[in-house]
């Protein structure tokens, strides 16, 4: 069965080079917008695209990594996109494409968590409880979405239309999702040691506080290894294409540099 996808397209269409962005979990395409806006980026092709099941776009078949994987191969294949950059659940995503070697050109993994070290405690515990008391636990999750979206520098109607995707997707969605994406943290998987294998230049961006982290022996791996940069934003950042979108955009630009390197 072919998927739907939702895509928020801005540059030239016949540009030299192509960027796929596969926002976070509960965000639609749109949710970089603060990103598409930097002149810095004025000359590439921005595909956004809406993950299947997430922000009101159609559920997918399947809902593990293996499933999200495939078919996001096949949209960098049909788009022709050289750069792959993926944000919190979307960046899982973009390292399922790259450890299994789906795609291997330059990948930009945004606020990613490789293992369940790396995750929110609240989050994790929200997704367990599920488990047990059904829908309950995401739906109030949804609504305390809200709160945080209130955080970011842009104006009131944009805070409100982030804040919508969220509470479109579909608690039954969220809830087949996450306990997949549970069971990927769960797995046990040296997630650092198989990027770095996969040889794709990957570039692995972290805010100080706010977006997650690395464990010691993630980013000991990481930094030994010779085709990952990892960056390090400075402050607390949660939402990293729309509060810093104009540090997000040099690191893509690196990427697409990195094309023909």
């Amino acid at each position: 069965m072919g998927v739907e996808w939702q895509l928020f397209e801005s540059g030239p269409a016949d540009a030299e080079h192509t960027v796929l962005l596969l926002p976070g979990g509960m965000c639609s395409a749109r949710s970089y917008l603060e990103l598409t806006q930097q002149s810095s980026l004025s000359g590439l092709r921005l595909v956004a695209a809406t993950m299947p099941g997430h922000a009101g776009a159609p559920s997918p078949d399947n809902y593990s990594h293996e499933a999200y994987g495939r078919m996001t191969a096949d949209l960098v294949a049909e788009k022709g996109a050289d750069v792959v950059v993926g944000f919190s659940m979307g960046a899982n995503v973009a390292l399922e494409l790259a450890e299994k070697k789906l795609f291997t050109g330059p990948t930009v993994l945004l606020g990613i968590s490789l293992s369940l070290p790396d995750e929110s405690a609240f989050f994790i515990n929200v997704v367990r409880s599920s488990k047990v008391l059904g829908g309950v636990p995401l739906a109030l999750m949804k609504k305390a979405v809200g709160p945080m979206v209130k955080g970011i520098p842009v104006p009131p109607e944009r805070q409100a239309e982030l804040a919508a995707d969220f509470r479109r997707t579909s608690t039954r969605d969220m809830r087949l999702g996450l306990r997949e994406y549970l069971k990927w943290l769960e797995s046990g998987e040296d997630h650092a040691a198989m990027l770095c294998r996969s040889g794709v230049p990957t570039w692995v961006v972290h805010a100080e506080k706010g977006d997650g982290g690395l464990t010691v022996a993630e980013r000991q791996t990481l930094e030994a290894c010779s085709t990952v940069k990892i960056v390090t934003i400075p402050g607390s950042v949660f939402f990293l294409p729309n509060e810093v979108p104009d540090q997000i955009a040099s690191v893509i630009n690196d990427a697409v540099a990195a094309v023909n390197a």
